[in-house]
């Protein structure tokens, strides 16, 4: 393959990733919790030793995830929690602590709150948090304490923020991992709000006119692949027709 081939071959490379996030955008435009992504490219110059030119690779550099917030929705669900400042809910997993926001939470067989998945949800303590048999009301505060009829406090949420969360790793389409532990902040003050779901932050006519616009990238670049090889089959087939 020549030059411009193997700059192709980075452009088309760079364009199959930047739908593929989109599309997970897409797909998760109704996931509680769910904090869509965008991919970061550059151009990498490196100069040929023939011309002395720089030839301009695509470089896929990183993925950046907004973090920003996503619109709260009333479900009257007492499980259902959404956090009303930056932090995360902690869970323990399988895998270790995880973060996430997605507040969707339900009783298990023997009475802890978990999340979707199964995963325990753990209070500042670093514990489960179970409710005890029989209590069928309970309140959550805005700082994340948990209250029920006859035993009175019986946790608090852990509920924790991160200084730079682009350092967080997703796994799946709502947890989170940190690379470490340390780097989790108690939050003080969560305005926990029972009863509510935070939803995604996606925006999907915008994620879906970006999708269309990188799909027209990717065939752009695949036409021009098309058309540079062929331009290489006919320069071959004149060689060997004057050899």
């Amino acid at each position: 393959m020549d030059l411009p081939g193997y700059i192709l071959l980075s452009r088309l490379t760079a364009q199959q990733r930047a739908t593929d996030v989109l599309a997970t955008n897409l797909a998760n435009a109704d996931t509680p919790g769910f904090r869509g992504s965008e991919t970061i490219f550059t151009a990498e110059l490196q100069k040929q030793g023939a011309t002395g030119r720089d030839a301009a690779f695509t470089k896929d550099r990183a993925t950046w995830r907004d973090f920003s917030p996503g619109a709260m929705q009333a479900t009257g669900n007492p499980l259902d929690l959404a956090i009303g400042t930056d932090g995360f809910f902690a869970v323990d997993t399988e895998r270790g602590e995880r973060f996430t926001r997605a507040g969707r939470f339900t009783l298990s067989g023997d009475g802890r709150i978990v999340d979707t998945e199964g995963h325990p949800v753990l209070s500042d303590q670093g514990q489960p948090i179970a409710v005890p048999a029989g209590e069928t009301r309970f309140e959550v505060m805005g700082d994340g304490t948990i209250r029920t009829a006859a035993a009175g406090v019986i946790g608090r949420l852990r509920v924790v923020r991160f200084a730079d969360p682009q350092r967080l790793t997703a796994e799946g389409d709502r947890l989170f991992a940190a690379p470490d532990p340390a780097m989790a902040e108690p939050v003080a003050r969560p305005g926990i709000v029972q009863g509510s779901l935070e939803g995604s932050n996606v925006k999907p006519v915008a994620e879906l006119a970006r999708l269309m616009a990188a799909t027209r990238d990717f065939q752009f670049a695949s036409q021009f692949a098309q058309s540079e090889g062929e331009r290489l089959q006919t320069a071959i087939d004149r060689i060997l027709r004057h050899n």
